[in-house]
């Protein structure tokens, strides 16, 4: 089964800065997606956010190619009038969440959103998870 799962920028800056103790679980999701047992969509707008954090690590010149190879590695999917107004509507705290939700959920047969941050995903009607429960998940189903 190959999973389709929508990464959160948080995932996303882990995994290109390193940043511990959560670069391993975001670093193992990359793995599975590069041996073809997931798929991993990130949202439009996470784009200029993973640019504007990473900048600060690695700077401009870096942080370009990283972005190269982010689009690469993921599907990207857009952001509308259609999913700003859905963000509105949803029942978030965070507007910035409730966009990348609102992307998610154009996903046709998404398995789960990817977060550190699952408490702002807590009204999500799709199942959502830290990289590291996905992995136990992942294990569990499969072993």
């Amino acid at each position: 089964m190959v999973y389709k799962l929508f990464v959160d920028s948080d995932v996303v800056i882990d995994f290109f800065t390193d940043r511990e103790p959560h670069a391993n679980p975001a670093s193992e999701l990359f793995e599975l997606s590069e041996q073809g047992s997931v798929t991993l969509y990130i949202s439009a707008l996470s784009i200029n956010n993973i640019y504007y954090i990473v900048r600060k690590f690695l700077g401009h010149k870096k942080t370009l190619e990283i972005v190269e190879a982010l689009v690469e590695m993921t599907e990207v999917i857009g952001i509308t009038k259609v999913e700003i107004l859905q963000a509105l509507k949803n029942d978030f705290s965070d507007y910035e969440d409730s966009v990348q939700y609102s992307s998610a959920l154009t996903i046709a047969g998404l398995d789960a959103i990817i977060t550190r941050n699952i408490k702002d995903y807590r009204n999500s009607s799709i199942a959502v998870m830290t990289p590291l429960n996905f992995m136990k998940m992942k294990e569990k189903n499969e072993g």
